[in-house]
């Protein structure tokens, strides 16, 4: 059995969606150095303090909107 591959047993009945849990792998814990990466930018005082801002007003959020 492949690693790679999900549990057949945690597939939808109907095998025609994918569950969330499955698809986002992001940690629980978003620090703001993580937004600041995921954004693209470098680690800057004013771009850790704009993360920072983000991750109060959005929580995790704010990394699940700059993610695929």
């Amino acid at each position: 059995m492949s690693t790679s591959q999900p549990d057949a047993s945690r597939r939808p009945a109907d095998d025609r969606a994918t569950p969330d849990e499955l698809l986002h792998a992001c940690p629980l814990e978003t620090s703001a150095e993580d937004l600041v990466l995921a954004s693209g930018r470098d680690i800057t005082p004013s771009t850790l303090a704009w993360a920072e801002r983000k991750l109060a007003s959005e929580g995790h959020a704010a990394l699940d909107k700059l993610l695929p």
